[in-house]
């Protein structure tokens, strides 16, 4: 239902939109973000190999949406190819950093690489644009992506980790729920 709301929250935003090409790429993430929270939420239904082909499946369809929010930002980035280069640097220093505290099938760790490179490079997109354009659209968008990564990076750690946390669980969770307002009611403020 929360996920719903996002999509809603961006339906109307992006009637108020003054850039419907924006809107509608970020419209189609907050759709496919939906979407994926189903695909994740489903693999406690199953077990074995079918929960965790439903989990990447539904990490893939987060890893499109994440595509779509880049594709809204592109017109707007001064310097995508240094926001590129920073980005993969930072993924790649986080991803060591999670690589030293998880244990994950190959699979997963692909996922994973490719999975926290485009969020890694969605977030210096966005600080990118912020930056050469500070307003409050872009402090929304960009803290939404923000957030989402931290999102993601207790998702993995929760997991795939040697400890399971209730709390981890609870953060995961307020974070993602948080990131998707924030992108979606960004949409509500001029670019």
């Amino acid at each position: 239902m929360a996920s719903a709301f996002f999509v809603l929250l961006g339906l109307l935003g992006f009637r108020l939109s003054n850039d419907v090409i924006f809107a509608r790429w970020i419209l189609a993430g907050l759709a496919l973000g939906m979407v994926a929270d189903i695909l994740l939420n489903l693999r406690y239904v199953y077990e074995g190999t079918k929960s965790q082909v439903v989990f990447l499946a539904g990490i893939l369809v987060f890893l499109l949406g994440h595509m779509a929010y880049i594709m809204a930002c592109l017109p707007y980035c001064p310097v995508l190819p240094f926001a590129i280069c920073v980005g993969i640097v930072l993924a790649a220093l986080l991803l060591y950093w999670i690589f030293q505290r998880i244990e994950a099938k190959l699979a997963f760790k692909a996922f994973g690489v490719v999975y926290i490179g485009i969020i890694t490079i969605l977030n210096c997109i966005a600080l990118t644009v912020l930056f050469s354009a500070p307003n409050g659209h872009w402090l929304l968008f960009f803290t939404g992506t923000l957030l989402f990564l931290a999102s993601d990076v207790i998702l993995i750690l929760n997991t795939f980790g040697r400890k399971k946390s209730f709390i981890m669980r609870v953060s995961n969770l307020m974070l993602y729920y948080m990131a998707q307002l924030l992108i979606a009611a960004s949409l509500q403020l001029p670019l």
